[in-house]
């Protein structure tokens, strides 16, 4: 299973076709924030987003966005707070926060994030 910080330590890219978002690495999501949509329900029902766990990767569909390159402006970032799989999720400090830049040729920058950003709490 590949983790959070083994991804942002290789400098490995996602990628995203249409709603779809493709991360290479397992996580707990705990809140993805899209543009002005915060998502904190991520069960098999959740209307906002639906989320594909595979062995290496995962594969987020955003249900309320066509084309995620048309809807995120090349500014702004999805931002998503996580956990690793192996971590306590109830312990803060475990909570990692990280910006998603949609870039060309379907390319996804992963960043881990700064005191600085916003995150809504």
């Amino acid at each position: 299973m590949n983790t959070i910080e083994n991804a942002l330590s290789k400098n490995l890219n996602g990628l995203y076709y249409g709603n779809r978002l493709i991360l290479p690495f397992n996580c707990n999501f705990l809140k993805v924030i899209i543009e002005d949509d915060i998502i904190t329900d991520f069960s098999p029902s959740s209307k906002g987003i639906c989320v594909v766990e595979n062995e290496d990767f995962t594969e987020l569909y955003f249900l309320e966005f066509n084309d995620l390159k048309e809807s995120v402006s090349k500014y702004e970032a999805i931002k998503i707070v996580a956990a690793e799989k192996q971590d306590n999720i109830f312990d803060l400090k475990n909570h990692k926060k990280i910006a998603l830049y949609l870039e060309e040729k379907h390319n996804v920058k992963i960043e881990k994030t700064d005191a600085d950003i916003l995150f809504i709490e």
